[in-house]
């Protein structure tokens, strides 16, 4: 499967995004868009009107790290979003959001913390494009690689799942590689990338 890299704008310039992006989009497969709320995460990052002044052409996915998601999927939705990956954790009834956004004529993805094992996604695998596994705690960029979580790779595959396996967390080129080999293809890095003085080198490091 081929492998997409998807640079996270968490650890970009938020003083000058746009510009950011279009240094390092043509290497790339879509720009990861990590949107907090300072509740569901201890941290907070940006909403719908910044999503919407992204002038990159690439696809947008947003990964919603909020509560109660559903009440803004449409608001991302309006900005351009192409993708939106919710938490298991923050919803109650999974596939009903699933298809909620589904019928927004966009992508869908779930998310699942490090704590949260594959089984609380596995009545959905069939209505969405991505299972994005968190190797960190989500909330902060930088964080080690959480190396006991790519199992959780091996079975979603082992499930036949078919969709993306995202991967977000301490995402460089050794890391890449562990997950890459497991049945991720889709690899989201923000400091690896944003924080390298040539980022595409840094960029195809990854695809290594």
């Amino acid at each position: 499967m081929k492998i997409k890299i998807a640079p996270s704008i968490l650890s970009a310039d938020f003083g000058d995004l746009n510009a950011e992006i279009e240094e390092i989009q043509s290497h790339c497969d879509q720009i990861h868009v990590d949107v907090m709320d300072g509740h569901f995460v201890p941290n907070i990052t940006i909403g719908a009107p910044v999503v919407a002044c992204l002038t990159t052409a690439l696809p947008l996915n947003t990964h919603l790290m909020i509560e109660n998601p559903m009440d803004f999927v449409e608001d991302f939705v309006k900005a351009g979003s192409d993708r939106i990956v919710i938490h298991v954790e923050a919803v109650d009834d999974l596939r009903a959001a699933i298809e909620e956004i589904n019928s927004m004529d966009v992508e869908s993805g779930v998310s699942i913390k490090p704590g949260t094992p594959v089984s609380e996604i596995k009545d959905v695998l069939d209505i969405i494009d991505e299972v994005l596994v968190m190797t960190v705690e989500p909330g902060f960029g930088g964080q080690s690689f959480m190396e006991d979580m790519v199992p959780k790779i091996t079975e979603l595959r082992e499930l036949g799942f078919e969709g993306d396996i995202g991967i977000d967390g301490g995402i460089n080129a050794e890391t890449a590689k562990i997950c890459s080999d497991a049945g991720a293809n889709l690899l989201i890095a923000g400091s690896y990338i944003f924080g390298a003085k040539d980022r595409v080198d840094a960029i195809y490091s990854l695809k290594d």
